[in-house]
């Protein structure tokens, strides 16, 4: 599936309305380059569950942790890691908890990313939009 937003905006549109299938357990890789609006999808993404605190990429501690919707989001960026980091902070049993799992810059921890996680790559096509491949 692909998706064109037009804005920052919509992208937190399109990310809301995924999150509302998500289930404990459900695991979204992000891919993209910087600036391409991961943190933008996270942002929706957590608001699509109920969130409606301020959402951050987690690039320097790895683990940002967002309670008070319908289900936890544990949001990973796995920038700066690699498997061996994210095995440290328990992300195994972050994807086998209770709540769901966002994870940019998943392509650098693929092997630890479980089967039927869906995979979304955002690239830009202007400065203001991107082209969102769903489950590529």
């Amino acid at each position: 599936m692909i998706f064109i937003s037009n804005s920052e905006a919509e992208t937190e549109a399109f990310a809301a309305g995924l999150a509302k299938d998500a289930a404990e357990g459900s695991v979204y890789c992000l891919e993209g380059e910087l600036g391409a609006g991961k943190t933008a999808f996270a942002r929706g993404f957590a608001r699509g569950l109920g969130y409606d605190g301020a959402v951050t990429s987690p690039t320097f501690c790895i683990l940002n942790v967002y309670e008070g919707g319908r289900l936890p989001l544990y949001h990973f960026d796995a920038y700066r890691v690699g498997p061996a980091d994210m095995e440290d902070v328990g992300f195994d049993e972050y994807l086998s908890g209770d709540g769901a799992c966002l994870v940019e810059w998943a392509g650098n921890v693929s092997k630890l990313i479980p089967a039927g996680a869906v995979w979304v790559r955002i690239m830009k096509t202007g400065e203001d939009s991107r082209e969102v491949l769903f489950d590529y």
